[in-house]
């Protein structure tokens, strides 16, 4: 089993993170993103180390720092993708043409719009006893 470790950072210590990484060959797994109970975006910055992977997140931050000059494409595509889902912003990042959405839907506070399981239902319970 690989072993997993979680560290909280703040968003000051994104790019010393990053570059300390890629200085010592370590290779960027993913960049996850998604809202917390709160609402807020929480970051998170996965590293494979030898057997294990380091987590380093930043929670509660609407702005962070790229690291796509430091990771290439490793970074900027998850980058961009998480700020065109959720409303978070790299400083930084090229996000001037959207990766998945279409150009004309509205910048910012997220891009999915999700219709929760009870509504699917019932809209389809309804449609099925007017057929």
């Amino acid at each position: 089993m690989q072993e997993y470790r979680k560290f909280y950072i703040t968003k000051d210590e994104v790019v010393p993170t990053a570059q300390k990484m890629r200085d010592n060959g370590v290779i960027l797994a993913m960049i996850h993103g998604y809202l917390n109970d709160d609402g807020k975006p929480n970051i998170s910055y996965e590293y494979q180390i030898e057997d294990r992977i380091e987590s380093y997140t930043v929670d509660g931050e609407d702005t962070l720092p790229t690291i796509s000059h430091i990771y290439d494409l490793a970074a900027q595509w998850p980058e961009r993708e998480i700020s065109e889902l959720i409303d978070i912003t790299f400083e930084g990042l090229d996000t001037s043409k959207r990766l998945f959405m279409p150009e004309s839907m509205l910048d910012g506070q997220g891009q999915i719009f999700v219709t929760p399981m009870e509504e699917l239902i019932k809209n389809t319970q309804v449609h099925d006893e007017e057929v």
